[in-house]
């Protein structure tokens, strides 16, 4: 026997040792009494694993069958009285496969074995709160989501489709990027940092949809004595849209992003250190509001493609038609909707302008946008985050004006 074997050996003989004093501990806190076997008993396992794999692979092979055995009749009596359980079998079927695991693959392999038996056994008093506040119906809007993306979306053809220059994979990986980044903010929103504060709400709400979370916000200001606070998280908001639109211009078309990058950020830390300045912290606990709709709904992504081919047709007949002016006014117009559509169909089509234009646009479409958001704080919070809504306007007035001064300058 070689010193790496003997190091292998009593490695293994350890997490085996290790194991089984795990299962005790887990099953006292779950009450359980007896046991298939004891701490000992696991020793002996990975020992006898290691054993019969070293002498020939069918004496392994009848080793574990033998133990299978075993548990299967000690399972039967078990059962007779109610309490039964495959967690020992699976856990000793793991500590046998130690011998062949360490000398197949490297030792962090089977130590990664070990730390996941300790955080699995050790999990439900972690993972038991986090299930009593996750509702159920998401884990199926989920699944859909996975279906869609990671089972449907490999099989979408990458030929280019006629007149819009684009495959259904690309149309359809731009849905799924934008319904991740929207999701992965809804998340955090609403489980990791739910109830943080009403600018916490404002920031996570801006990656999401800063339109939505003006408008939630603007409601709560008509009831909210602090209205500072409301005022700063619907500024901040805005502020995270330029982020937003940032990586996903950084990950449709990067010559688009280095345009808009400066600018961006200089409309970012505007926004971010105004909504600071006039940020005054809420007295006593507050329930925080937040835009509860899930954006993996299917019909929601579905609608989003649907209004992605829109763009894409109307911005190519437009740039077509009308050029670079037609262009900007579209972008002025788009902008009182819903503008990531209409922002991922500049970055990811092919039209007959430049670089330039695109990120004129998109700056355009983002300002307009503003202006639409700086209305909506007034009329949905009856008039009175009307600082917020200034503060809005004239950073939506100073987006749009942006790409005109760029070209005298």
């Amino acid at each position: 026997m070689s010193y790496k074997e003997l190091f292998d050996f009593l490695y293994i003989l350890v997490l085996g040792f290790l194991v089984g004093l795990e299962l005790k501990t887990y099953g006292n806190i779950k009450g359980y009494r007896s046991y298939f076997g004891t701490v000992r008993t696991f020793t002996f396992i990975t020992i006898l694993g290691f054993v019969f794999y070293k002498i020939d692979f069918l004496l392994y092979l009848s080793g574990y069958l033998a133990l299978s055995a075993l548990y299967l009749i000690y399972y039967f009596r078990k059962s007779e009285a109610k309490r039964f359980s495959i967690i020992t079998f699976l856990l000793l079927s793991l500590v046998y496969s130690f011998a062949p695991l360490i000398e197949m693959t490297d030792v962090w392999f089977v130590t990664l074995i070990y730390v996941l038996i300790v955080f699995i056994l050790s999990a439900p008093k972690y993972t038991q709160p986090l299930l009593e506040k996750i509702n159920m119906q998401e884990f199926e809007t989920l699944g859909k989501f996975l279906l869609l993306s990671a089972v449907i979306l490999p099989l979408l053809p990458h030929k280019e489709l006629p007149y819009i220059n684009i495959s259904a994979f690309k149309i359809w990986l731009v849905v799924v990027v934008i319904s991740s980044i929207s999701y992965g903010s809804y998340i955090a929103q609403k489980y990791i940092f739910k109830n943080k504060g009403y600018l916490i709400t404002g920031i996570l709400g801006g990656l999401y949809s800063s339109t939505a979370t003006t408008v939630v916000l603007a409601k709560k200001a008509r009831f909210l004595k602090n209205i500072e606070v409301i005022e700063a998280a619907i500024v901040i908001a805005t502020a995270m849209m330029y982020i937003r639109l940032l990586v996903i211009a950084f990950i449709f078309n990067e010559d688009v992003a280095n345009h808009l990058l400066i600018p961006f950020l200089i409309f970012f830390s505007i926004a971010a250190a105004v909504a600071l300045s006039i940020y005054k912290k809420e007295e006593g606990s507050q329930e925080v509001p937040y835009d509860d709709r899930n954006p993996l709904e299917l019909g929601t992504a579905i609608v989003f493609a649907m209004l992605f081919i829109a763009m894409m047709l109307l911005t190519k007949f437009v740039t077509s038609h009308f050029g670079d002016m037609g262009l900007k006014i579209l972008s002025f117009i788009v902008g009182f909707t819903d503008i990531d559509p209409f922002v991922l169909s500049l970055l990811t089509g092919k039209y007959q302008i430049g670089i330039t234009q695109i990120a004129q646009a998109i700056m355009i479409a983002a300002g307009s946008n503003n202006i639409l958001k700086a209305i909506y704080a007034l009329v949905f919070g009856s008039n009175r985050p009307k600082r917020a809504a200034v503060i809005l306007f004239l950073l939506g007035l100073a987006t749009i004006l942006y790409p005109f001064l760029e070209e005298f300058i």
